[in-house]
């Protein structure tokens, strides 16, 4: 049987200062997911997985989806003790660091997780699905997003910085017997005489 799984990026702050690590969602990201929730994710699922940040938890709270899974396996990546710094404060304090994580899939030069490490880790948790699972839903961070594609297309890890996941994305992933192929949607249908 062919499991469908529905990864959904969670809600983002708006903040100036983007820092690593966890953080709650403000009243405007609050706002931007109930603005979205009717346009996300109708059909049912009959696995629903959550990330175990606080920003995975109100994006589905919003939502108001049934019960959901705490998977401690979509976590977001260990960025170490980089945790809780701003971009602009590690790119000052460890430039060589940085700019080696973000090209060395091996490297953690902040004493957390890779690349190469949170890439293996979904790849697991997907390939763990049991295969009459059906419909799976799960609410991560970008992170995972980035891992999952780059597991299911078979890229290399260095294209991992190189998908933009924005907060409330929606990827589409299809798999049978370990293999995952990237389902793209269709245009919704607009009222008008068609012409353009």
């Amino acid at each position: 049987m062919t499991v469908r799984l529905t990864l959904l990026c969670a809600a983002a702050p708006v903040e100036r200062d983007v820092r690593f690590g966890d953080v709650r969602l403000d009243e405007r990201a609050l706002r931007q997911v109930q603005e979205a929730a009717p346009s996300l994710l109708t059909a049912t699922a009959s696995l629903l997985y959550s990330a175990p940040s606080q920003r995975c938890a109100q994006t589905f709270e919003v939502l108001e989806w049934d019960v959901v899974t705490v998977e401690p396996a979509l976590r977001d990546i260990d960025t170490g003790n980089w945790l809780g710094r701003t971009l602009a404060e590690v790119a000052a304090e460890d430039g060589a660091g940085l700019a080696a994580w973000m090209s060395d899939p091996d490297a953690a030069p902040h004493g957390g997780e890779s690349v190469a490490q949170v890439c293996r880790r979904i790849a697991i948790w997907m390939d763990g699905l049991p295969d009459d699972a059906g419909r799976v839903l799960a609410v991560v961070e970008p992170a995972v997003v980035r891992a999952a594609l780059v597991s299911a297309l078979g890229a290399p890890q260095q294209s991992f910085w190189r998908i933009d996941v924005p907060p409330l994305a929606v990827v589409q992933l299809t798999g049978r017997d370990g293999r995952w192929n990237l389902r793209m949607g269709a245009a919704s249908a607009t009222s008008g005489d068609g012409s353009g």
